[in-house]
């Protein structure tokens, strides 16, 4: 710590009683570069490649099935609306036996609750059935890859 002392006159009461900051600014510096080094470090996470955003085109096959789901959460299997979840699950039992097993295609309104289509996707687990895709609409201006 500097500090002036006295004036040339020995006036011993003209001391500079300022605080020199210059040791502060070097420890904060300091912390700053620990923080910066060590902050890489505890943000770890695992390596994984995420899917890239694709649009691909549905390919309508006659034996697919296309279960809606409107915004009030009623499943609809084509355009008939099913009165509960069970006869959904009995209905996609049925149609997983077949072979080659028909591919499930759920089309969910854009203010259905999640919900609701997870009680869909859970049924076709429940049927055993293997492939279930979910139909979008592609954003404005998006084109086919």
């Amino acid at each position: 710590m500097s500090m002036n002392l006295a004036s040339e006159s020995g006036d011993e009461e003209a001391m500079n009683s300022t605080i020199n900051t210059t040791p502060l600014v070097d420890v904060m510096l300091v912390l700053l570069i620990i923080f910066l080094i060590t902050i890489p470090v505890v943000t770890q996470s695992i390596k994984l490649e995420l899917p890239k955003e694709r649009n691909v085109p549905t390919q309508t096959k006659p034996e697919n099935i296309v279960i809606a789901v409107n915004r009030d959460g009623e499943v609809f299997w084509g355009i008939e609306r099913l009165a509960d979840n069970e006869s959904l699950v009995t209905r996609l039992k049925t149609v997983s036996l077949k072979e080659p097993q028909p591919e499930v295609h759920i089309r969910g309104d854009g203010e259905v609750r999640y919900e609701a289509v997870g009680r869909v996707v859970v049924a076709c687990q429940r049927a055993g059935i293997l492939k279930v895709g979910f139909i979008t609409e592609p954003p404005p201006g998006a084109v086919a890859r």
